[in-house]
């Protein structure tokens, strides 16, 4: 049985929420805190976390950050905050989605659904390699085959792709991304980024204007999409 960790401070949502969940079959622990949760998650761990962003002592984002250390867990922030850089800041510490309050109890089942099948990475022939669909990224061999032929990729494209294929299905902010490519202390101009993302979509996708593979999360950065 699944397992779903519901970290919430107002006990009037935290109870609809957990009654609609073990309804739906799943098996439910409750926290009404921060500390409360890092407890109990190191005590009887979870499938994946719903977690509220606005709590006194540790609030969503701490509570990520901890748990950050030492699982790769999926996190789904619930807030009320719907702005853009509140979205940013809870995916570069390592949420895997949001929620905006109020959710509908629908939306929220197909997203917790949603990265719970992230969790399922891509077929991995060797350490070295990553597929996906007719796309084959072997990195030791510094090589990627698309439906059996070889594409050449200069290292910064090999590595920006490497990259989000290693991270299937999950949105990657552009400060990630260029931190993780070109470094912490590249000072360039950011649509370096954007230029990259344009040539592997013409290399890798069959229709580049509608790609399949790396998807543009607006206002966030990009996801490689299987």
């Amino acid at each position: 049985m699944t397992k779903v960790l519901v970290v919430e401070d107002e006990q009037s949502l935290r109870e609809p929420l957990v009654f609609m969940l073990e309804k739906e079959g799943y098996d439910v622990i409750e926290a009404e805190n921060g500390e409360i949760a890092i407890q109990k998650f190191q005590a009887e761990g979870a499938d994946v976390i719903l977690l509220d962003l606005m709590m006194p002592k540790l609030d969503g984002n701490q509570v990520c950050k901890q748990i950050r250390l030492s699982s790769n867990v999926p996190i789904i922030m619930l807030t009320a905050k719907d702005s853009e850089v509140d979205k940013v800041v809870g995916l570069e510490i390592g949420a895997d989605d949001y929620v905006t309050k109020p959710y509908s109890t629908r939306e929220l089942l197909a997203r917790m659904k949603a990265v719970l099948r992230r969790k399922i990475e891509p077929a991995v022939e060797a350490d070295s390699v990553l597929v996906a669909g007719e796309l084959r990224l072997d990195s030791d061999r510094h090589q990627v085959t698309l439906s059996g032929k070889t594409i050449a990729f200069p290292l910064k494209e090999f590595e920006l792709l490497e990259l989000l294929m290693e991270n299937v299905n999950r949105v990657l902010t552009r400060g990630q991304i260029i931190d993780r490519v070109w470094g912490a202390n590249y000072f360039g101009d950011t649509k370096t980024l954007d230029v990259h993302i344009k040539r592997l979509r013409s290399k890798i996708e069959e229709d580049p204007a509608r790609p399949k593979y790396i998807q543009t999360v607006r206002g966030l950065g990009y996801k490689f999409e299987i």
